[in-house]
């Protein structure tokens, strides 16, 4: 895993661009999103082989996706990259782990020529290529509060879509509580995942953004230790934990200017559309109590007997 290869051929490749579904000078509309994915998911499911030593980095839309991949990236890299060198400072970084089901898509042969075993996805488990359920490689999946997830792709929505004003926020609650999405119902998605942690601990990490949020440090060494890439003594006495925490904060990452002015290679998207504020929370400036109160009991009703509570 620590073998000497080409950064920007490996990490940041400029290859990775959708052949079909997104016009390349506009952003893209919901129908066109949801055709890439579509496609997407069925070529990985396909065609994907996964590797032994593959990881798979796994979330909900807006469920702290960007974190986890930075947090990842760094980890697994920070023996090839002095701090000023890291591909985070100057790439996105979903354009430094590949989307299984839009990368693999377009770039079939990729997966021959990427040394660094990371991907990301959000496909349902249930969904996920056979080879990967089937294999032995490890599963990290990232799960936050519903309301504030619900509010983050709301916001991200609205920011990929400025060109259709007809988003109306109680529309979008309403279709947020029937299961409309992407990829899944949240609850299904969510519960995939937190099942197969439970029946395969050694192979799946289930992880809270509001805990890693409260303990970033220790939830990192955690996942580091889980992926295959701990840190030793001396790094945490050296601070080399603290910083790749530093260097993943929203703070730092929200004000690169690649993450304030750049744009996605593969689907033309700006890439300030995956920073808002990564706040815990922040749910309570936007929905009523009676709306809290409805998708809590929805929640609760889905999660019932599955052992797991918010």
């Amino acid at each position: 895993m620590e073998s000497s290869v080409s950064t920007e051929n490996n990490y940041t490749s400029k290859s990775r661009n959708c052949k079909e579904g997104v016009h390349p000078e506009t952003l893209p509309t919901a129908e066109e999103m949801n055709s890439v994915v579509s496609k997407g998911i069925e070529h990985a499911q396909e065609n994907f082989r996964a590797k032994p030593d593959d990881i798979f980095l796994c979330s909900f839309p807006k469920s702290g996706t960007t974190w986890l991949k930075a947090l990842s990236f760094a980890t697994a890299t920070r023996t090839r990259f002095h701090n000023s060198e890291n591909p985070l400072l100057t790439k996105s970084p979903h354009d430094c782990i590949p989307f299984l089901e839009i990368y693999f898509n377009n770039n079939p042969t990729m997966h021959e020529s990427v040394d660094l075993p990371l991907w990301s996805t959000h496909i349902p488990y249930s969904s996920l290529p056979k080879s990967i359920i089937d294999s032995s490689c490890k599963i990290v999946y990232i799960c936050r509060d519903p309301k504030d997830t619900f509010i983050s792709l709301w916001h991200f929505r609205k920011r990929i879509e400025s060109h259709n004003p007809g988003i109306i926020f109680e529309e979008a609650f309403e279709l947020f509580c029937k299961g409309s999405s992407f990829y899944a119902p949240y609850w299904e998605h969510f519960l995939g995942y937190w099942n197969a942690s439970l029946e395969f601990p050694d192979r799946v990490l289930f992880l809270k953004y509001e805990e890693m949020m409260e303990d970033t440090a220790l939830y990192l060494k955690r996942l580091a230790e889980f992926i295959g890439y701990p840190f030793s003594l001396q790094e945490e006495n050296e601070g080399v934990v603290q910083n790749i925490v530093d260097l993943c904060s929203f703070e730092n990452l929200s004000n690169l200017e690649v993450n304030k002015s750049g744009k996605r290679d593969c689907i033309v998207m700006n890439n300030n559309a995956f920073f808002r504020k990564g706040k815990v929370g922040d749910w309570k400036n936007y929905l009523t109590s009676e709306m809290a109160e409805r998708l809590d009991k929805i929640i609760e009703e889905k999660f019932a007997g599955s052992g797991f509570k918010f």
